[in-house]
């Protein structure tokens, strides 16, 4: 049986993931960017909030995303 990351979505692009999104970056740097901007480029919380991200799974990410990051 092969091992599935959990996290897998953070490393596909916006823009194949997300049918409102032309982003080529990945999610992980959309969230990283979304972090960064939101606590005025705090790097340590940034850190701190993309564990918290690391530690969801791809449909918690997603929701996420899709709350938080979709214009």
């Amino acid at each position: 049986m092969a091992v599935v990351e959990k996290t897998a979505l953070l490393d596909e692009k916006m823009n194949e993931v997300f049918d409102w999104s032309d982003a080529t970056l990945p999610v992980r740097d959309a969230l990283w960017d979304h972090f960064m901007e939101s606590n005025g480029h705090n790097t340590d919380e940034t850190e701190a909030s993309m564990k918290e991200i690391d530690a969801k799974s791809d449909d918690e990410v997603r929701s996420y995303v899709e709350d938080n990051l979709k214009k």
